[in-house]
């Protein structure tokens, strides 16, 4: 069959779509931006922008395809207050709900689409759960839960669709605010924590999302919620300094009162001089932690890929991108 990925030229499509073509499926790449990928020989590419609803009716949707929103605005690069809101709606909501109009019209109903933990805000039960309240703390979070609201409405009208929630999806080609922590490294400067780093980190490997987004396909489109996240994420304090350690640097961690730096911060971000989103900051300090195991039981997903690994291999990545020696590989090691 047919499987139509929209962002699919973007972070998690490029790791799904030789996936499924390996299934031995049709796939359209639908996107604005066209990269130089060896999977393109044996996949077509459509330019889409999501934002135009004339562009996502021309891709020419058909009732039979399943199904694919990975277009997103990201976190990164940071924004200022005052333009977040027309930053991250366009394509995270309204784009959205163009694809779904445009499915409702060729009578398709199977989307798989991916929002983010940011949905739920601060940590109110531990671990987080798919059930959790939901609280979002700024702009990007908000748009993804009008997604999830939207995307109930059409449940009730026959469609099918899979929700992930993932933790900050980590892997080859995107570093985004790990960039500034890696210069703090190479540059033996203290590594400052917000809190005591005493909380756990957990991320979530790109190719873990990819096999998420296939699974959800082969289990027949669930019309549920799924958190993606790591198993047994270490501390902050471990990773950060596990990473130094790899690195051979001379930084050292700097543990500060939470409160006291995210105060600094929203001063910052008031000022229209953000380091980094309040989305990512206020909860910086508490004990965020996805509970996957949703996923095993419904899908049989299980991430494979530990927070260790996946920091120290996008280390490496950067280092190679400035032209500096990569650190030494690290070894897979399994996630369990």
């Amino acid at each position: 069959m047919r499987h139509i990925i929209f962002g699919g030229d973007g972070f998690v499509g490029r790791h799904l779509a030789p996936k499924l073509v390996a299934d031995g499926h049709e796939v359209v790449v639908a996107d604005v931006t066209r990269s130089e990928l060896p999977h393109y020989a044996t996949v077509r590419f459509a330019h889409c922008d999501v934002t135009d609803k004339a562009s996502v009716r021309a891709l020419g949707i058909e009732a039979g395809d399943m199904v694919y929103n990975l277009s997103a605005k990201m976190l990164s690069p940071i924004q200022v207050r005052a333009k977040r809101h027309d930053f991250f709606w366009p394509v995270n909501f309204h784009g959205t709900e163009n694809i779904i109009q445009a499915m409702d019209e060729a009578g398709a109903k199977n989307l798989v689409h991916f929002t983010t933990d940011m949905i739920y805000g601060h940590t109110v039960q531990y671990p987080m759960t798919e059930d959790h309240p939901v609280a979002p703390l700024g702009e990007y979070g908000l748009s993804k839960l009008k997604t999830e609201e939207l995307a109930a409405e059409w449940r009730k009208r026959g469609m099918n669709i899979t929700l992930f929630r993932p933790r900050l999806i980590i892997g080859p080609g995107r570093l985004g605010i790990l960039s500034k922590l890696f210069r703090l490294i190479d540059w033996n400067l203290p590594v400052p924590m917000i809190g005591s780093g005493k909380n756990p980190y957990q991320f979530i490997s790109v190719f873990d999302c990819a096999e998420a987004a296939r699974l959800a396909f082969k289990a027949g489109v669930p019309n549920e919620a799924y958190n993606l996240g790591s198993l047994n994420p270490p501390s902050v304090r471990k990773l950060l300094g596990d990473l130094i350690a790899h690195a051979g640097s001379r930084s050292i961690l700097i543990p500060t009162p939470g409160w006291a730096v995210k105060r600094t911060l929203d001063l910052l971000d008031l000022m229209n001089m953000p380091i980094m989103d309040p989305e990512q900051y206020l909860i910086a300090d508490e004990d965020c932690l996805l509970d996957v195991s949703k996923g095993r039981r419904d899908l049989g997903w299980v991430p494979q890929y530990r927070d260790e690994d996946m920091l120290i291999a996008a280390y490496s990545e950067y280092r190679a991108r400035i032209g500096g020696a990569p650190a030494p590989a690290v070894a897979h090691a399994p996630a369990e």
